[in-house]
């Protein structure tokens, strides 16, 4: 059976547990081989070379499209990757080749960093473009990092493993992601070496540009389809779990078990991803299943993603959501009847480039749900220009999920759920599908809510 497991940034970071847990400790003196692991960059590192994922503190990235001191913060990030190598002395890294290797990368891409500044500085160039092309060097540092530091830990514990760069740091071929993949896998024998997968692959398409911060899987993704896996497996640093443990408590948090892609997609679409959607996809039409595991509960078989699954019993399997959303709602008393009203409306967030999670319309009112980061003063003022009232109310989305909750009852025990704890619906979305129920609600009631609709819909089961 080949595998392709992808072991995400926290987990990496602890990879004394990542040795014991996945790569050695389960094969006791067995065969080690035929997994492919395509690593994170180690915790926090991602975040230092562009910015924070959820607070958006700058990065290196955002120094150098500012035109500011790139160059001593590469110093910096040095000192901090050196001092992660440090943390594992006692799992035989070699320091000196690990210190070395990341030394002469960081060296490669102040000097690559350096020379678009001086392009930059022409003015005969578009500055996006260049930008972009820095925002993809910086990217790659850090899974290169991880993963020669993987493959010299497992060498130094006498498993055969390949350090495979697809980061593109040597070389100026002009290949796309697919076709870097194909050539770096094609010869390679997995029944006898373990191949750690840098996250960034390098192609001419830009795998930052295409995918941001879901790069990682999408390599993992590729890869799974180029070598035709039996499984992908994500290993995290928690289980794929009926509900947020942070918030709902470690025993009332569930592992799901079984889930569809459609369920895993609705997750994405609010932030809380099991696998970036676009990664999924060529998993789901190749026939792939994703296995979520939890990196420090080994023997636990965690939760199997495949394209057909729907549960047995109609039920709640997750409940999810995010208090990071604003509501905007548009009303208008020429709405009704107006044929291409929601489109009007549609074009203007078109013009921002802004998505929307939900929506709920009647006669004469459409209220759309979107991220908070992506509304800005200008949205707002075009809209307010255009139609009579304009509303925008910071909020929250609380989600019941399942593959089969098709059921009378589950919308109304959900509903007094909420009612129960004393939180107003203020908009509500499910279509024909009902794989997810979405409330909208005020954002201050979005932890009391994710806690009452657990309790009644995932740990209390009829």
């Amino acid at each position: 059976m080949l595998t392709v497991e992808k072991i995400g940034g926290t987990s990496m970071s602890k990879f004394q547990d990542v040795l014991q847990n996945i790569i050695i400790g389960p094969c006791g003196d067995g065969d080690f081989y035929n997994r492919i692991f395509v690593v994170s960059a180690y915790n926090n590192v991602t975040n230092w070379l562009l910015e924070h994922k959820k607070t958006k503190e700058p990065g290196i990235y955002q120094l150098f499209i500012k035109d500011e001191d790139y160059n001593k913060a590469l110093f910096e990030l040095l000192e901090k990757l050196i001092a992660i190598n440090r943390t594992f002395a006692d799992i035989k890294l070699d320091q000196d080749k690990a210190d070395a290797f990341i030394t002469q990368r960081i060296k490669q891409a102040k000097n690559y960093l350096n020379s678009l500044a001086d392009v930059l500085a022409t003015g005969y160039v578009n500055h996006q473009n260049i930008f972009l092309a820095a925002r993809e060097i910086l990217s790659s540092i850090g899974e290169a990092h991880s993963a020669f530091n993987s493959v010299n830990i497992l060498e130094n514990q006498g498993i055969n493993a390949e350090f495979v760069d697809l980061c593109g740091f040597n070389d100026s071929e002009n290949l796309t992601i697919d076709e870097r993949i194909h050539k770096a896998f094609k010869n390679l024998d997995y029944s006898h070496i373990i191949p750690v997968v840098t996250g960034y692959t390098k192609g001419i398409e830009g795998i930052m540009r295409e995918f941001d911060r879901g790069y990682s899987e999408v390599t993992f993704s590729k890869i799974a389809v180029e070598v035709k896996a039996d499984e992908a497996i994500i290993h995290k640093e928690f289980h794929l779990s009926s509900a947020d443990p942070g918030i709902v408590g470690l025993e009332k948090s569930i592992p799901v078990g079984f889930t569809n892609y459609n369920v895993a997609d609705q997750l994405a679409d609010i932030g809380m991803e099991a696998i970036h959607p676009k990664a999924s996809k060529s998993l789901e039409m190749n026939g792939i299943n994703i296995r979520v595991k939890n990196t420090f509960e080994p023997d636990h078989p965690g939760t199997l993603i495949s394209k057909d699954y729907v549960g047995e019993d109609s039920k709640v399997e997750i409940i999810s959501g995010t208090d990071k959303v604003v509501a905007i709602e548009i009303h208008d008393p020429l709405m009704v009847g107006q044929v291409g009203f929601d489109l009007m409306v549609m074009q203007v967030f078109q013009k921002f480039n802004i998505s929307y999670i939900l929506k709920a319309t009647n006669a004469n009112s459409i209220t759309q749900v979107i991220w908070e980061s992506d509304y800005c003063e200008s949205l707002f003022n075009e809209l307010k220009e255009s139609y009579y009232e304009v509303t925008v109310k910071p909020a929250a989305i609380v989600c019941a999920l399942g593959t089969n909750i098709a059921k009378p009852g589950i919308l109304a025990k959900a509903t007094k759920a909420l009612s129960d704890s004393g939180i107003n619906i203020d908009a509500f979305s499910q279509s024909l599908k009902q794989v997810n129920m979405q409330f909208i609600i005020s954002r201050e009631n979005y932890k009391k809510a994710i806690i009452s609709m657990n309790d009644a819909l995932c740990v209390c089961k009829d």
